[in-house]
């Protein structure tokens, strides 16, 4: 038995051989399993030689397909592997450097792809079909998970899961990444201790989620904080007083759907220093922006946008669609509770960057008046990476929360 042919055909004999050997127990642990999966390849080897590493191979791929996720453990266990994108059964994506790859990967029907799904999702507590075809959830590290099922997706099953590190992203790495300056990281972490309100944008995969995680490591540890997400994936570090919320959608056992600008609204109520939102995407915008302007200085979340002003018209539009507010006096609400904005950007080379750091200074004439602290200025490319920095656009204006919060700047 010397090709990865031959392996595969035996992995799928000894797999089958295994299932048949478990149906009916739901107690075996682990090592019960790799015992009876040790047993098969001893009897396969009768059959046919096979080296050690042809064995150790065969064990890892039958134990992964029975007891974990199938031919996607391996790509979950790689560190370097950012993204893994399933489209159906037949085809497994991955991203990994800055760049997409396709695997060669297939899982062996698509029922097996469905019976990967409905663990993940299950693990999760969350439930997908045919009648709700999209879902979100989340791995037991952290790692954000996207279904889309038929009849909405038409190629199969879609299964996207988003990776993050394990030991969670520093400033000191992004500044060693180049994904922000030292001097700009040092400025966005003072505006965090002075209770500045944040809003991040950027694309999709642009690090909005590791700066936002990044920023929230600079909150005073003496503080209570509550985190707010759709599927909780954000590392806060050094806050004992912590609670995290996470949404929740409706299911067939008949439970209510519990949607994000509900749990705003119960934050409101549990005393809180700053109220953290993992991203902001149709009403609940109103009722971060209302926090934001009734005493919860210091808070934050995230938004997609192409640019730190489109940041400011996708919002005004989010509300304009879930609220009857004139438009003159949603923007004086939005320039009184919004105080900087930061975008990023996934540039052509795959790396990921503070593009600007913008001030909202107020609003006046039914318009929002902002101005540049910090933007990026590209200054070529080497070897198809694209070179540049930060620099110092401007001065902060508003400048009463340093004062309040005793921060010389």
């Amino acid at each position: 038995m010397n090709s990865d042919r031959n392996i595969l055909d035996a992995s799928r004999e000894i797999r089958d051989e295994v299932r048949y050997d478990l149906e009916g127990r739901f107690d075996v642990t682990d090592n019960e399993v790799l015992t009876i999966i040790d047993e098969r390849i001893r009897l396969k080897t009768r059959q046919h030689a096979m080296q050690l590493s042809e064995k150790l191979a065969i064990r890892k791929e039958v134990f992964n397909s029975i007891r974990r996720l199938d031919v996607l453990q391996e790509l979950i266990d790689d560190p370097g592997i950012t993204e893994i994108m399933v489209n159906g059964m037949h085809s497994i994506f991955i991203e990994k450097d800055g760049s997409l790859r396709d695997t060669g990967r297939a899982f062996d029907s698509a029922d097996r792809l469905m019976d990967i799904i409905q663990q993940i999702v299950a693990g999760a507590n969350r439930t997908v079909n045919a009648a709700s075809p999209i879902v979100d959830a989340r791995l037991d590290d952290g790692s954000r998970v996207n279904v889309v099922l038929s009849p909405v997706a038409l190629n199969g099953p879609i299964l996207t899961i988003r990776r993050f590190p394990k030991v969670p992203m520093s400033g000191k790495r992004l500044v060693d990444t180049g994904s922000v300056s030292r001097e700009a990281l040092e400025f966005l972490e003072m505006l965090v201790r002075a209770k500045y309100n944040i809003l991040i944008s950027g694309g999709t995969g642009a690090g909005k989620t590791t700066m936002l995680g990044v920023l929230s490591g600079a909150i005073p540890a003496n503080e209570r904080i509550i985190t707010i997400e759709d599927s909780a994936e954000l590392t806060i570090q050094g806050i004992d007083n912590l609670v995290s919320l996470e949404a929740r959608n409706a299911n067939i056992k008949g439970c209510d759907p519990i949607s994000i600008r509900d749990l705003i609204k119960t934050a409101l109520r549990m005393r809180p220093d700053r109220i953290i939102v993992g991203e902001v995407r149709g009403a609940e915008s109103i009722d971060m922006l209302q926090a934001m302007n009734v005493g919860q200085d210091g808070s934050m979340s995230t938004i997609h946008a192409n640019s730190a002003k489109d940041a400011l018209s996708r919002l005004e539009t989010m509300m304009l669609l879930n609220t009857d507010i004139p438009i003159y006096a949603l923007r004086r609400q939005m320039a009184s509770g919004i105080d900087f904005l930061v975008h990023l950007s996934r540039l052509r080379d795959g790396s990921r960057k503070v593009i600007e750091i913008r001030e909202i200074t107020g609003c006046s004439d039914n318009e929002i008046h902002s101005h540049n602290i910090y933007r990026f200025e590209e200054t070529g490319e080497v070897k198809g990476k694209v070179q540049g920095g930060l620099v110092k656009a401007g001065d902060i204006e508003n400048t009463d929360k340093l004062k309040r919060a005793g921060i010389k700047y």
